[in-house]
């Protein structure tokens, strides 16, 4: 993939999910740069990030080097996907952005109520009209993956990109996902590599968060297991002198299925670790050590005898 003047895009990208909420214009300011100056061009937002704030803040940022950097955002976050919904809601995002053209537009959720056709003969037009320059789509399964790419390629687009959420654990897209997209070759860009901070190791240290502070994520990581492995994965962390954040989303981006993880923060200064994921180097050894602290899906066929 490619920016609007040619350079190729970044397969870590920063996820501005906390401009304007949890970080300040200043505070996005200082991260913002600091992806830049690590080589990262591939920032993504949504519609429904912050009230908007998000994507205000990007745009502004974005503003000064627009050909230069690949800017996604996304609509539907309401699983309601009707052509007049989606519509006003890419409207207003462009407005936010002070961008014509998106270069990647998801759609946030599948919606079950609304026919694929209806919705991606909106994006095609948007699409052949150069306001959208590629398509993906978030929070999908792989069935409805394919479907949408089936009516997608119909209406004479595709679906490029995939989001879905990966991390040491949340592994249910090693199942069908991954193997799906090294198969058909789609660009996963996984979101939550720290598993909403659970695996930076602050919470077994007595740090707060979203994970106590936001009922979504207090569900999402609710089990034992989950900070067992996060716990694990400090224990690794300290034998090999390495951030457990930095082995978090290294490990997340270590699989042949992902393009790159969507890494995030609240600060210049906490997003130090995830950047330092870009270069660091797992060996084979060191991620099987920290694959084995988290359990394995079970195959898509449910025969684990065949689990590898």
């Amino acid at each position: 993939m490619k920016t609007i003047s040619g350079k190729d895009v970044s397969s870590f990208s920063f996820g501005t999910m906390q401009f304007g909420q949890n970080a300040d214009e200043q505070a996005s300011g200082e991260m913002y740069a600091a992806c830049r100056a690590s080589g990262i061009n591939f920032f993504d937002t949504a519609h429904a990030y912050t009230g908007g704030n998000s994507e205000k803040i990007l745009g502004s940022l974005a503003a000064s080097e627009r050909d230069d950097v690949f800017i996604a955002t996304k609509c539907a976050e309401s699983t309601i996907a009707k052509p007049e919904r989606i519509e006003a809601e890419f409207a207003e995002s462009r407005r936010r952005l002070g961008m014509d053209t998106v270069d990647l537009l998801y759609l946030h959720r599948w919606d079950e109520t609304t026919p694929l056709e209806d919705t991606y003969e909106v994006i095609a037009r948007w699409v052949k009209e150069g306001s959208v320059r590629h398509v993906g789509v978030s929070n999908y399964a792989a069935w409805q993956i394919m479907k949408t790419r089936r009516v997608a390629q119909d209406l004479g687009i595709d679906i490029q990109f995939i989001q879905p959420m990966y991390n040491l654990v949340k592994r249910q897209v090693e199942v069908e996902i991954l193997p799906m997209a090294i198969s058909e070759g789609f660009a996963v860009c996984p979101y939550s590599p720290l598993g909403g901070g659970l695996l930076t190791g602050k919470y077994a240290n007595g740090g707060g968060g979203r994970l106590e502070d936001v009922e979504m994520y207090a569900k999402r990581y609710s089990q034992d297991w989950m900070y067992q492995t996060a716990a694990g994965l400090s224990e690794v962390a300290a034998d090999v002198g390495v951030p457990s954040s930095t082995l978090a989303v290294a490990w997340a981006a270590r699989h042949k299925g992902v393009f790159g993880p969507i890494i995030s923060a609240r600060s210049a200064e906490q997003l130090q670790p995830s950047l330092a994921a870009m270069e660091y180097q797992l060996s084979d050894e060191l991620y099987a050590r920290i694959t084995d602290l988290s359990p394995a899906p079970p195959p898509a066929t449910d025969r684990l005898e065949e689990a590898k």
